[in-house]
């Protein structure tokens, strides 16, 4: 900071600046800071914008925050994918002194002798004003000095037109003492990043033919898996998810359901990558060849969609880099490589790496992997254990992918301790996953995603209501209305959600004792008969497609900032709402979190979150059902398990 004032509290600034904030194209960024002159001094703040060509984009007026604060606020909205900055200018505005001024003395009864120095001043801070203002505004400005150099005109017609020019001036402000803060960036993604819907597949399932003990009889490949994407389209997802696609290790490979020895035909995991046929580098055999794969990629791109492919920075035994690059790994006293442990939890199919033995080695090798696939097409990374590889190896990762490639997109799947999680958000990742899927009463989601909201400057939640490791209990015993109570606060609360697949066709088996599933995906194929499940109606797709559709025709579902929890005098019903900072627009959830039993709540609306008065009424539509209601600030909802867990309101004013 250089200057006069003092300029602190600025927001957003992560990490007081060490790292960008961010931002999506398009979206209302909320910009403050704290800035004072001594005394009465007339202070003024404009944000100051640049865009990721260094060129001015913006000089936005600050407006003041609650009295006696000394805070000012703005926005920046950016239309551009890259790096952009901001600074806080503070100033003092000497026309904005001299009008509150010469007001109060006016009001006390000074008349043109006793205004003489304040009516000068005025001249000569309009003949300064006039040089500053958009031409076709001079002339009202010189004007308006003029007016108060004419001693024949009496005092108010001598000082209503300078005293008119308040909104010119507010918007072309004379400058004295500018001081200008530290710039601060913000990195600017495309609207993906924070607006998204996924859905989680593995290709080798789809189109697959496997025995009742689920031994392969026939492998699905990207072919057969492309058959699968018009559904998902249709669904209203935008991101496909595909689990590792690389050869798969056959040394140590695990057997169905993580059994320790592999029988013949076993497919063994995805995440254990890497075998003869190659590495990270690679494509499985059995899916296909790299021409299928691109044939892949181009087919979701033509359904409105696109992959993301899973970058998992682990080994299998017989990965080429265990061969040509030991010293990338840990070696144990008695000279055997160390296999990734999670105690009681043993993975002998993979090998960790080590970043410290050859860091300068490992990098390199990593971003030729990174741009090997960004330059087949993919454009989304989902990534693997983040938090198990060190911190600063992905904040020079991603920044040197984002350099060359900016609209590229990195998802940290890390379950992990809240620090981590928000310190690999703060370093670059683009969406983060989240503790969405063990947050299950109404005040743990309320404060769980104010937590989420306060943190939107770097952290964007994705919320999954399933994953193939997770299979939470409320979805084991819950019952079809749980999953869609769960698909309802995943998809409405949070802008990006995901699921894996088999959840429209409610598998809730678990492997006992375990939040996982029974026949897990990750280590056999699982073949589903997607057309039989909705011919007989026992698939949850109809309601998926809706809640994607809501989310894609509502703007206000589109943002994170803008949530906010309403007043419910039951627990067992979440209420919240969205509105859009443009458009106005409110969606309005009514959601139990009951699946057995009907339930009832008073609601108390926050009226001025909602854009209204407290007294006003208004009309709300079902976007589930249809039905429309009149509503004011208190209002009852029925929610009934067996007919529809939520109302998804979209609020219209008379």
């Amino acid at each position: 900071m250089t200057g006069r004032f003092l300029i602190d509290d600025v927001t957003p600034a992560v990490n007081c600046g060490r790292y960008p904030a961010k931002a999506v194209v398009g979206e209302l960024v909320p910009v403050g800071a704290r800035a004072f002159a001594e005394g009465h001094a007339a202070l003024g703040c404009q944000l100051v914008v640049l865009g990721p060509d260094g060129e001015q984009r913006a000089l936005t007026r600050m407006v003041p925050g609650p009295p006696g604060t000394d805070t000012w606020q703005a926005q920046l909205r950016p239309d551009e994918v890259g790096e952009w900055r901001f600074a806080i200018e503070a100033f003092l505005d000497p026309y904005l002194q001299w009008r509150d001024a010469v007001s109060k003395k006016v009001d006390a009864g000074q008349g043109p002798a006793e205004l003489a120095n304040d009516l000068a001043e005025g001249v000569q801070i309009l003949g300064r004003a006039a040089v500053g203002v958009p031409t076709p505004s001079a002339l009202r400005v010189r004007r308006a000095a003029t007016a108060l150099r004419d001693e024949a005109r009496p005092l108010p017609e001598r000082l209503a037109p300078a005293l008119a020019l308040a909104e010119l001036l507010w918007q072309w402000p004379v400058r004295e003492l500018v001081t200008r803060s530290d710039e601060y960036a913000i990195v600017v993604d495309r609207p993906r990043a924070l607006f998204s819907a996924w859905y989680e597949l593995f290709p080798r399932s789809e189109g697959a033919v496997a025995d009742e003990a689920g031994r392969p009889l026939r492998h699905g490949t990207f072919t057969t898996a492309a058959q699968r994407l018009p559904a998902v389209a249709a669904m209203g997802f935008d991101v496909v998810y595909l689990p590792p696609i690389h050869p798969i290790g056959r040394v140590a490979r695990k057997g169905r359901n993580n059994a320790l020895t592999a029988e013949d035909g076993d497919v063994g995991s995805p995440w254990a990558i890497g075998a003869a046929e190659g590495g990270h580098d690679a494509i499985h055999p059995e899916l296909g060849t790299r021409a299928e794969f691109e044939q892949f990629l181009a087919r979701a791109q033509e359904l409105g969609m696109e992959v993301a492919l899973d970058l998992a920075l682990q080994c299998a035994p017989d990965h080429p880099w265990v061969t040509d690059h030991p010293e990338w790994f840990t070696t144990r006293p008695d000279g055997s490589i160390a296999y990734a442990e999670n105690p009681p939890k043993k993975y002998q199919d993979i090998y960790p790496l080590n970043f410290d033995n050859d860091p300068a080695g490992i990098r390199a090798e990593i971003l030729r992997v990174v741009r090997y696939w960004i330059g087949l097409g993919v454009r989304i990374f989902r990534v693997d254990n983040p938090h198990t590889k060190p911190v600063d190896f992905w904040h020079w990762l991603i920044a040197e992918v984002k350099r060359d490639a900016p609209d590229v997109l990195f998802l940290a799947e890390a379950f992990t301790r809240p620090a981590i999680m928000h310190g690999l958000a703060r370093v670059g990742f683009s969406q983060s996953y989240t503790y969405f899927t063990w947050r299950t009463s109404a005040a743990e989601l309320r404060d769980y995603c104010q937590e989420l909201v306060a943190a939107a400057d770097y952290m964007r939640p994705n919320f999954w209501p399933n994953t193939p490791d997770i299979l939470p209990e409320h979805l084991q015993h819950g019952g079809p209305s749980m999953f869609k109570v769960r698909a309802v606060l995943a998809s409405l609360l949070s802008p990006a959600w995901g699921m894996y697949a088999g959840y429209e066709l409610f598998e809730h088996v678990a492997r006992p004792g375990a939040e996982e599933y029974l026949d897990n995906e990750k280590y056999q194929l699982r073949p589903r008969d997607w057309a039989a499940a909705e011919a007989a109606g026992e698939s949850l797709a109809p309601f998926l497609t809706r809640l994607n559709t809501i989310r894609r025709e509502q703007p206000a579902l589109h943002w994170l900032r803008n949530l906010r929890f309403h007043e419910s005098d039951n627990e067992a019903v979440l209420c919240w709402s969205k509105r859009d900072p443009e458009t106005g627009g409110v969606v309005l959830v009514a959601c139990s979190l009951d699946p057995r039993h009907e339930q009832w709540a008073n609601l108390t609306l926050d009226m001025p979150e909602l854009g209204m008065q407290g007294h006003e009424t208004f009309t709300v539509r079902d976007e589930l059902t249809g039905a429309s209601y009149r509503w004011g600030q208190r209002s009852t909802v029925r929610l009934d398990p067996w007919e529809e867990p939520a109302h998804v309101f979209t609020v219209h004013r008379p």
